[in-house]
């Protein structure tokens, strides 16, 4: 998928709204205690870049790999989409795009998961 710049943000605004809703929710925050968010939006960044069709330049792990120690479970995941849809509608994407990334976001399930 290759969006449209002149009708969607740079990634970078939607990482750092995202996190910033993120970093708040009391269900999901405490698994970034730890995190370096520095680099952790670099690569937020570098892997919504090349999901939005720019340049591959995402170097962090797998999904699976990545989140396989955290025992997560639907309701983070959910949060976690519905921070991302929110941040997507508070940026003024089109309704249409925001389907799109949403479904990117949804065939991640399984290795998040890890099920």
């Amino acid at each position: 998928m290759c969006l449209n710049r002149s009708v969607v943000p740079p990634p970078f605004a939607a990482v750092d709204i995202f996190y910033r809703k993120v970093l708040s929710d009391p269900l999901i925050s405490h698994f970034f205690d730890s995190v370096d968010m520095d680099r952790q939006i670099g690569k937020q960044k570098a892997f919504l870049t090349m999901a939005f069709g720019g340049p591959n330049n995402y170097t962090g792990k797998d999904m699976r790999n990545a989140h396989k120690h955290m025992k997560l479970t639907e309701a983070h995941f959910g949060a976690v989409a519905g921070h991302l849809q929110s941040t997507l509608q508070e940026l003024n994407v089109p309704a249409n795009l925001i389907g799109e990334v949403m479904k990117i976001a949804a065939s991640t399930h399984d290795d998040v998961l890890n099920v």
